[in-house]
């Protein structure tokens, strides 16, 4: 088996606290331990590949390099840049965290992480007008909202949940990822063994620079960790994906009084819920969206389900199984 985990931003910072970096480090601790209790269970010839969020925590350093800009003049730095810095930081609390829990059960297996740069097209829809669908950082009243916009009109703010006080975000753009520049790394460290954790927050977005022969320049975007974490399944040849978020099921008519939970569905099923618009942009879509793909590519099993029952959905216990036809 070869098995991709991406993890919700629920592993890192949960949507009530501050982000400390010891509530931080308290999630990925529990996190860890859950996948280390996977691995435990995965053969000598299985592999495994790890990739995260970052909503959160970009979010958070736009809040403090715009007081640092306003405060001390200090230089706010470009959102590729605020990628790179929260793939370090996340990267290196699960990868800590892991190791030790793979020590506590005497598993000997390296643990690396690899700063990924994603390559995306400059002219995306994502960039144009109000198409930006990204959320980051933290939620917000609608009161809130409206302040915010007042205060940076250049801000995208929408609302990104039918129902709660808070649910309103800032939107960036989140262009489709095309290809990682670091794939041929990221599978042979893989084939050799090594648990590697890649494309966090969906990987630095990066377009093809006119002033290099093949080569690279940032660009202000976040991509979509669930496409990116497809893309990186097909690079290392993954058949079964993880999805761990804060629910335990994908659920119809979400809001709605006929909401209903699914165990189980078909591509096909997946297909037909995905044009009838049954997931919201931003959130469950580009999941449902990015395991419709792994199929189409010859996956065989994608789950979704909540991080606190990851060992459970690997049985088959809980969350949503998405399967061929």
């Amino acid at each position: 088996m070869r098995l991709l985990i991406a993890l919700g931003g629920n592993a890192i910072k949960r949507a009530e606290e501050k982000g400390t970096t010891k509530e931080q480090f308290r999630n990925c601790e529990q996190t860890a331990k859950l996948i280390a209790q996977i691995v435990k269970k995965m053969e000598e010839d299985d592999r495994l590949i790890v990739t995260h969020g970052n909503g959160p925590q970009v979010g958070n350093l736009m809040v403090q390099q715009d007081c640092a800009k306003d405060g001390d003049g200090i230089p706010a730095q470009r959102m590729d840049i605020l990628g790179a810095m929260t793939q370090g930081q996340i990267g290196y609390m699960i990868q800590q965290s892991l190791i030790n829990h793979l020590n506590d059960l005497r598993i000997k297996i390296p643990v690396c992480t690899v700063i990924t740069q994603v390559i995306v097209n400059r002219n995306d829809p994502e960039f144009f007008g109000e198409n930006a669908s990204k959320p980051v950082g933290n939620f917000f009243t609608e009161e809130e909202a409206k302040k915010l916009k007042g205060e940076h009109p250049d801000f995208i703010i929408k609302k990104v949940k039918p129902t709660n006080e808070k649910c309103w975000r800032r939107v960036v753009p989140s262009p489709v990822p095309v290809e990682h520049v670091e794939c041929e790394c990221i599978r042979r460290m893989v084939d050799s063994g090594i648990i590697v954790i890649a494309s966090g927050g969906g990987g630095i977005p990066v377009i093809l620079s006119k002033e290099h022969y093949r080569g690279y320049r940032g660009i202000e975007a976040v991509v979509d960790k669930d496409l990116a974490a497809e893309k990186l399944a097909e690079i290392v040849g993954v058949d079964t994906i993880l999805m761990l978020t804060n629910v335990e099921r994908v659920k119809l008519n979400y809001g709605k009084k006929n909401e209903k939970e699914i165990s189980e569905m078909t591509l096909t099923d997946a297909r037909k819920h995905l044009q009838e618009g049954q997931f919201l942009k931003g959130s469950m879509e580009p999941k449902v969206k990015a395991c419709i793909k792994f199929l189409e590519r010859g996956g065989k099993l994608a789950t979704i389900a909540s991080l606190n029952r990851a060992v459970e959905a690997m049985e088959g216990n809980s969350g949503t199984r998405i399967v061929p036809d």
